[in-house]
């Protein structure tokens, strides 16, 4: 009975970072996750574990860059932040539109994490599934998702997946784990960002811009 509650409870706060008004993610703004996530880019250049999956870049299909993940609780707690996902267009990189990610989890967790991420996105697959709007994370939803940690020497098991995930976080948990986390677009700010128009197909074909995105685009581009 104690275990369905926790579930139950940890569900419902994963649903809430989902369903939130956009307008309250985070407590920011577009330009603030726009700001960091050029500030990641920018950490991506100095992070010795990074330079297999930079090469990765060359021939991905997109990346999602979360600047501020969120992950704390006792006993049950939750994860989630707001990022950008940006399409690669030929040598350069799409309009970001932008997303939140979220999920639960269980068990005793002590403390508060706060991570940065990139996700790679290698397949089409993966891609298709995360434009769409909402979509769910792991292998048992079809889309395999592979971490590399800024702590590991190596980065021999980052090939194979549908999604390659850099990570660089602090606090008291020894890794994260993304199988049944949610990725949903936030409308609502990609149509007060670049239109009322604006959807998230239309962001990535570059078919709506906005002045504030090109510092991260250029930055993105000089990576790979």
């Amino acid at each position: 009975m104690l275990s369905f509650a926790k579930a139950a409870a940890a569900a419902a706060l994963a649903f809430g970072l989902l369903a939130a008004p956009a307008a309250q993610a985070r407590g920011g703004d577009q330009d603030e996750v726009l700001a960091h996530a050029n500030r990641v880019v920018n950490h991506l250049r100095s992070d010795p574990a990074f330079t297999q999956a930079a090469r990765m870049l060359r021939d991905a299909r997109a990346v999602l860059i979360v600047p501020k993940l969120i992950k704390g609780g006792f006993i049950f707690g939750a994860e989630g932040g707001d990022g950008v996902l940006m399409k690669r267009n030929g040598r350069g990189w799409s309009s970001p539109a932008f997303f939140r990610l979220a999920s639960a989890s269980f068990g005793l967790q002590i403390g508060l994490q706060q991570a940065e991420l990139v996700f790679i996105i290698m397949s089409d697959r993966a891609l298709r599934g995360i434009q769409q709007g909402e979509t769910k994370l792991g292998a048992g939803a079809g889309i395999t998702v592979v971490t590399l940690s800024s702590a590991a020497e190596g980065a021999t098991t980052v090939r194979g997946g549908d999604i390659v995930v850099w990570s660089s976080g602090t606090g008291a948990y020894g890794g994260l784990t993304f199988n049944g986390s949610v990725v949903k677009a936030l409308d609502d700010w990609n149509e007060e960002y670049y239109g009322s128009r604006a959807t998230v197909s239309g962001i990535l074909a570059n078919r709506f811009t906005n002045r504030g995105t090109r510092t991260l685009q250029r930055n993105l581009a000089n990576v790979w």
